[in-house]
């Protein structure tokens, strides 16, 4: 396939450019940096660095958008706020309005959101995909963003994807936490009660192609894995993995002093499964945080 991609040089993106090449995809790559980013080049990859080099996206047999500035990164100022929604929505904006104007669209397009779509959910019951948005910044700005993915159902088989915290030894969110860890400083945010929802980068890759190489699949989809963890259960599990202890509890008063309205990202309650992608037949090699075993000590 002729694919266009946004985000190719971030976190998840970058290690998606090995698997797809390795597939025989021909990628664009849209990134504001003018050199490449990986380490060999490859001349099945292409960049540029705006989609106003574009009147039409009829050259590309898919559309992957995985751009977005990084949300955890900075304090959320009214400033910040407003950057994390254009990276998203303008965007996204700008690729709804190309299929638009194409006459042989791309065939699929798969374009990211996050389950901070669902905000902070009770916690006598599980999300599904069909478990409605809730209030909060990141439950707007992710509304916002999948309305404009959404101009495109009527064009092209269109994949929400809703990810949660992607775990992996290469970096994310756990890139952030092992030096606390690995000093014996880990411990429990809150109460420990809230679930998280999370998926290894492994198989958020394999469900990402799961869905570009399956026509039949199509809507809304939680990346998450089967089985949603409670933060205290985390806790537990990177302490072992780092073989230290975690007593350093962080009470969701100094966190939300700390983080402002960031703290809502660790202290939601989001126990989300990926019902559709079960159905639709993608199976985790990485179900349960019992199969993971990573050592960062």
């Amino acid at each position: 396939m002729r694919i266009l991609l946004t985000g190719g040089t971030g976190f998840i993106g970058s290690h998606l450019v090995p698997i797809l090449l390795e597939k025989g995809h021909q990628l664009t790559l849209l990134s504001r940096k003018a050199k490449k980013s990986h380490s060999q080049p490859h001349q099945a990859v292409k960049f540029v660095q705006t989609l106003a080099n574009f009147s039409n996206l009829n050259e590309f047999d898919a559309v992957i958008n995985l751009a977005g500035e990084p949300i955890f990164d900075k304090r959320w100022t009214d400033q910040q706020k407003q950057k994390l929604i254009d990276s998203r929505v303008k965007l996204t904006n700008q690729l709804a309005n190309l299929f638009a104007k194409s006459t042989q669209p791309p065939a699929v397009f798969i374009s990211s959101s996050a389950t901070g779509f669902y905000g902070d959910l009770p916690t006598d019951q599980s999300g599904t995909e069909k478990t409605p948005s809730s209030g909060g910044f990141t439950a707007e700005l992710c509304k916002q963003w999948e309305v404009e993915a959404l101009k495109t159902e009527a064009i092209t088989r269109l994949c929400l994807i809703r990810t949660g915290i992607v775990f992996s030894e290469r970096g994310g969110a756990l890139k952030r936490m092992l030096p606390l860890y690995r000093l014996g400083l880990g411990g429990k945010l809150g109460n420990g009660k809230q679930h998280w929802a999370w998926i290894t980068l492994e198989d958020y890759l394999r469900a990402l192609c799961f869905l570009l190489e399956n026509p039949n699949c199509v809507g809304v989809y939680n990346f998450v894995s089967p089985y949603p963890v409670t933060n205290a259960e985390f806790n537990c599990w990177l302490a072992k993995q780092c073989s230290k202890p975690a007593f350093c509890h962080v009470p969701a008063f100094v966190l939300k002093w700390l983080l402002g309205e960031r703290s809502a990202i660790l202290l939601d309650n989001q126990p989300l499964v990926p019902t559709h992608l079960l159905a639709d037949g993608f199976g985790f090699k990485y179900p349960d945080l019992n199969f993971l075993n990573i050592k960062f000590s």
